[in-house]
């Protein structure tokens, strides 16, 4: 019987077996970022540790970065504050950082990535929960809390139970204006936000296989709001091409050799899995949540559903949403809406977007906000010229961090705003305000609901458009 990538990628990392039945795993790329790292390093002085292996550890600021205005100090003092330990501490241990001045800077997951640091076969550790976006490229990558951060920075290994996997075979192809972030909720939808738990996800079939790099990213970003602690894809032609001449990635001879071992990390064709979860791509159709977690989503032509299984769940998020059973999603007014994040803050989401809204203009009650995921893609967005075409629409164009989608930043909801987002977590309170709501959906309905006000269907915006 054959292996998966988990059970390949797992046993290579194995540095030992705990008497606790868990795993001493080495962790060879580490990420950190400005809000979970400040205590991990004040442990590590309190035991009077240095960081093992600086070499393996990469820093960069997202969560807490303005977007507009970046001159220091920050105007939020404890922005400042996180901003100061991250520099003081990677200068400290050696490790590099890519700060506010720096061309590499941007969202953790998609500088990973884009580098060249995150290749096929790795384990990749960072204190962030949508760590998972790497095993877009074959790498089993997990968020992990503080304590861990600090145990990574001080061992590079870290104490963890094995997982069952998955297979999520989606087979067919996509319709027309059904995209990569259409997939996942569908999955989440399907599966639930608990469906996960204890599961390595792997994804797989025809439509998975079709996806660019990009879109196996948006889908891996969000397997933790299924339950998952992994989500990966495995690696092919299309990781290789896009890991290419990547500034951390091997060259010359050493990339070909690279490929063959990459290529034997590829789970085999007789691997045997806990569960096999099977979709047809083609009933896919452009998603909405309605409701107060990523599992409460339907297609945009459906209604508002009636309680199915937890009834007090969504009586909740009824009233949270003020929407009710048989309520059609379509139309329902939105006042901001927000094309970003970790999960969608790639170029091609903002081409797609900018697809949309070009030659139009955004709906006057709207306040619309497009915020680049790093600098190269922000500098490679503004060389095609998206963000003119963003701000001719009556879009913000904004520098390079999470932004709304988190809002431990300037970029926040006010009272009771619906937004319409292209990031990953609708929970209460997720876009900065207390009582503001979230409509996750896809880079190009948000850019269709900026233009109407309100949810609307972006296949009627793309009849006619030459693809």
């Amino acid at each position: 019987m054959g292996q998966t990538l988990f059970d390949k990628v797992w046993d290579t990392h194995t540095v030992s077996r705990l008497p606790s039945r868990q795993t001493q795993l080495f962790v060879g790329l580490h990420l950190v970022h400005e809000v979970t790292s400040p205590q991990a390093f004040q442990m590590l002085r309190e035991r009077g540790l240095s960081v093992l292996h600086p070499e393996r550890t990469f820093a960069t600021v997202d969560h807490i970065v303005p977007t507009d205005i970046r001159s220091r100090p920050f105007a939020d003092e404890m922005a400042e504050e996180m901003m100061s330990a991250i520099e003081e501490n990677t200068g400290a241990e050696n490790i590099q950082l890519f700060g506010v001045e720096d061309e590499r800077q941007g969202i953790v997951h998609v500088v990973g990535p884009e580098l060249g640091l995150t290749q096929p076969g790795m384990t990749i550790a960072c204190g962030d929960s949508h760590t998972a976006t790497h095993g877009a490229f074959g790498a089993v990558a997990f968020g992990i809390g503080t304590s861990q951060v600090r145990d990574v920075l001080a061992t590079q290994c870290l104490a963890m139970g094995g997982l069952k996997v998955r297979r999520i075979e989606i087979s067919g192809a996509l319709q027309k204006g059904v995209y990569a972030k259409d997939v996942i909720l569908h999955v989440i939808g399907e599966l639930g936000v608990n469906g996960g738990v204890g599961y390595a996800y792997e994804y797989g079939g025809a439509a998975i296989d079709a996806m660019t790099m990009d879109e196996r990213m948006t889908v891996c970003n969000m397997s933790i709001e299924g339950g998952a602690r992994v989500g990966y894809i495995n690696p092919d032609q299309t990781t290789f091409d896009y890991l290419r001449g990547l500034p951390h990635s091997p060259s010359g001879e050493a990339f070909d050799r690279a490929v063959g071992w990459w290529s034997s990390m590829a789970s085999d064709a007789d691997a045997d899995y806990d569960d096999i979860f099977e979709i047809d791509a083609s009933q896919i159709e452009p998603a909405v949540t309605w409701g107060i977690t990523p599992g409460q989503v339907i297609g945009v032509t459906e209604c508002v559903p009636e309680p199915n299984g937890d009834e007090a769940a969504a009586q909740e998020a009824y009233e949270y949403m003020e929407l009710s059973p048989g309520t059609p999603i379509a139309g329902t007014k939105i006042d901001v809406t927000f094309v970003g994040s970790c999960t969608n803050g790639r170029l091609s989401d903002f081409k797609e977007a900018a697809r949309i809204v070009e030659g139009k203009r955004v709906a006057a009650n709207v306040t619309a906000l497009a915020v680049p995921g790093s600098q190269k893609v922000q500098r490679e967005a503004e060389a095609e010229g998206l963000d003119e075409i963003f701000r001719q629409a009556g879009f913000e164009w904004r520098q390079a961090g999470c932004s709304m989608c988190l809002a431990m930043n300037p970029d926040k909801l006010k009272g009771r705003e619906i937004c319409a987002s292209s990031s990953n977590r609708n929970f209460k309170g997720r876009q900065g305000s207390p009582t503001g709501r979230t409509l996750l959906m896809s880079p190009a309905m948000v850019a269709a609901a900026a233009l109407a006000g309100e949810v609307v269907d972006v296949r009627d915006k793309l009849d006619g458009m030459e693809e």
